[in-house]
C-alpha cells in the first residue's frame, strides 16, 4: 500500500497529475446543471482529501530527506556529538528534553555581545 500511496503522491505532485485533478474537478463541476450536485460534492470532497494526502506525503518525504542530510553532516564532523542523530524518531518528551539541554548549552557557550 505504501508503494501505491507514494507513487500516487509522486504523480499528483507533478504538473501532469495536477492537470488531471483540475480536469476531473472541472468535469465534476460541469455535472451540476444535470442535477448531480451530490455526486459533485462527493467527488470534490474526495479530491480535497487526496490533495491533502499528497501534501502530507510530500512533506514527510522532504522532512525525511532533510533529516538524513543533517544526520550525514553530524556524522561527518568528528567534533560533533552523534547523540542527536535519529532524534526525530524519539518520543516527543525526549525531543523536548534534548532541545532544552542543547539550548541551555548554547546559551552557556555563546559569546557575550
Amino acid at each position: 500500500m505504501n508503494k501505491f500511496l507514494f507513487a500516487a503522491a509522486d504523480f499528483l505532485s507533478r504538473p501532469p497529475g495536477f492537470y488531471v485533478m483540475i480536469i476531473a474537478m472541472a468535469l465534476c463541476t460541469a455535472l451540476v446543471p444535470f442535477g448531480l450536485t451530490n455526486v459533485v460534492t462527493y467527488a470534490l470532497s474526495v479530491a480535497a482529501i487526496v490533495i491533502t494526502g499528497v501534501v502530507l506525503i510530500q512533506g514527510y518525504r522532504d522532512t525525511a530527506a532533510i533529516h538524513a542530510k543533517l544526520d550525514e553532516i553530524i556524522v561527518a564532523l568528528n567534533e560533533t556529538r552523534n547523540d542527536v542523530v535519529g532524534l526525530e524518531h524519539a518520543d516527543p518528551k525526549e525531543i523536548k528534553a534534548k532541545l532544552g539541554k542543547l539550548e541551555e548549552e548554547a546559551a552557556r557557550t555563546a559569546p557575550e555581545a
